[in-house]
């Protein structure tokens, strides 16, 4: 294989009719070896334009595609962020629920006459016009009589209170029965619903919950 010569010497292109008029002229130029001081100023200043402008649109793409990977991260972490924030709920409810039996249990230790004394004041108009009301408790004794006659009078009750004891009910645990109707409170019986409706409360949420959609990351300094 012949190799090509680097440079042509000279080269004689030019064409002429019969009557000397050019007909093509030589593509023939010759390579520019000089250039003057201003020339070779706005030719560096060119080259750095492209390449600062090369370098900026490599910078870019790069970005775009870390940008990319931290999203396509983020959406595979998802589901395990979704199920750790459902367990911070159920952990967070548990924690509630306990610390609020320990207050309420501290409340009713003090104070065992307080519910019943909230539900006399609750049912008087549906207890004052019955003749007779039947108090079931535990520990009842003359004492224990005597505040719940009292609170019953200062409810608005005039009728007749029964006392029946039932030994296996905590303190202030209790049972009103009266012509027309019933009622109860057993500390142990109110959390088990209240525990039975947060569960509820959180499956349903579980089952409902937003889906946790990263925002788009292009386009972000």
């Amino acid at each position: 294989m012949t190799a090509r010569p680097l440079s042509t010497p000279f080269q004689f292109d030019t064409e002429f009719d019969a009557s000397g008029v050019v007909v093509q002229t030589s593509a023939f130029r010759p390579a520019r070896r000089s250039y003057a001081p201003a020339e070779v100023e706005a030719l560096i200043a060119q080259a750095r334009l492209e390449a600062r402008s090369e370098a900026q649109t490599e910078t870019e793409n790069l970005q775009a595609m870390a940008l990319s990977a931290i999203g396509q991260a983020l959406s595979s972490a998802i589901p395990a962020l979704t199920q750790v924030a459902q367990a911070h709920r159920e952990q967070s409810a548990t924690l509630a629920m306990a610390a609020a039996r320990v207050v309420a249990a501290s409340a009713l230790d003090r104070f065992p006459a307080g519910p019943l004394q909230a539900a006399l004041e609750a049912l008087g108009q549906e207890i004052d016009a019955s003749p007779r009301l039947v108090v079931r408790t535990g520990d009842l004794d003359d004492a224990t009589r005597a505040r719940i006659e009292r609170l019953c009078s200062d409810s608005g009750f005039s009728g007749v209170v029964a006392f029946r004891e039932e030994p296996g009910m905590a303190s202030a645990a209790f049972q009103l029965e009266w012509a027309d109707g019933r009622a109860a409170f057993d500390p142990a019986d109110a959390f088990a619903r209240m525990a039975e409706a947060l569960n509820s409360a959180l499956a349903a949420e579980a089952g409902h919950a937003e889906a946790l959609n990263p925002e788009p990351l292009e386009g972000r300094p």
